[in-house]
């Protein structure tokens, strides 16, 4: 054999010797990862209290729960007993919109402070550290915090209302989508931004010709996505009094109006399906048009 013959033998037995230290690496490392997963799964359990035993000793109450509150509709008379089981849907429409209002004004001042907060915390448009790092805290601050903590802190501060739901709903928007909208702009196209820059123009004329065309179909595809977490956020936010149909599914469940509950409980989840659908069909026309754009 000759000399190269022998060197190119030798530098394939080294790449298959790597190649199968590199898998032995990545498999130790899998069985590694997935006892540390299964060792902290066992330890949360006993630390969170809880008791798989006491899950199903109670699945009986709760599946009795389900059949309390499931209506008594008979065969000889469907619309009427369907009459009787809606017999507060007029009201309750009018609390329901209440809710789709509240989500909607929620999630609308929401984007428009997660708007302003995106650019400031976006690496590639502020240069400035601090007024980085002040933007990215406040967002993480406003998007921590539980809504249903915010509504708590609104309702002492202005009372029982709808103002309290659209406050708390608006705060954490606007932390989330600063969040995603600063992920979208630090990844834009920066030739455009440094053709601006150096004809002269302003942060502002910046932001408004070489960004906003890039980003302005995922921000509304985001704050989209945003308004069907805040529809059913909105429809539990009036358990604290925040307005909505939540008050009222509170009332029924304290005072034991069994059908009642499945009543609004239908009536939410159907509205709920049918935002998810039509944001859905705009989200999907929102990214096609994105692509079209990218690929002109």
């Amino acid at each position: 054999m000759s000399t190269s013959s022998q060197a190119a033998a030798a530098d394939d037995r080294g790449w298959e010797r790597a190649y199968a230290v590199e898998v032995a690496r990545r498999r130790r490392n899998m069985w590694v990862g997935l006892a540390v997963f299964l060792v902290l799964a066992a330890i949360a359990g006993p630390v969170a209290e809880v008791k798989p035993q006491v899950f199903f000793q109670q699945l009986g109450g709760f599946l009795s729960y389900l059949q309390r509150i499931a209506p008594d509709i008979s065969a000889a008379h469907p619309l009427q007993d369907v009459r009787e089981w809606y017999w507060g849907l007029g009201r309750w429409l009018v609390l329901l919109g209440e809710t789709l209002l509240i989500a909607y004004l929620g999630t609308l001042f929401g984007a428009l402070g997660g708007f302003v907060l995106s650019f400031l915390a976006s690496a590639n448009l502020t240069p400035s550290p601090w007024m980085r790092f002040v933007a990215r805290r406040l967002a993480e601050f406003c998007r921590t915090v539980p809504d249903m903590v915010f509504a708590l802190l609104f309702v002492v501060a202005f009372g029982i209302g709808p103002m309290a739901g659209v406050l708390a709903l608006a705060v954490h928007t606007a932390g989330a989508l600063c969040k995603l909208f600063a992920e979208v702009v630090e990844n834009i196209d920066m030739k455009p931004v440094d053709g601006i820059v150096a004809a002269g123009g302003s942060w502002r004329q910046t932001v408004r010709y070489a960004v906003l065309p890039q980003v302005a179909p995922n921000f509304a595809s985001y704050a989209m996505l945003r308004f069907d977490i805040n529809v059913r956020a909105a429809s539990i936010m009036g358990f604290v009094g925040a307005g909505g149909i939540g008050e009222q599914l509170m009332v029924a469940i304290r005072q034991f109006y069994y059908t009642d509950v499945s009543a609004i409980l239908l009536l939410i989840i159907a509205t709920v399906m049918l935002i998810d659908l039509a944001s859905e069909r705009l989200r999907h026309a929102l990214a096609g048009s994105l692509a079209r754009e990218r690929n002109t």
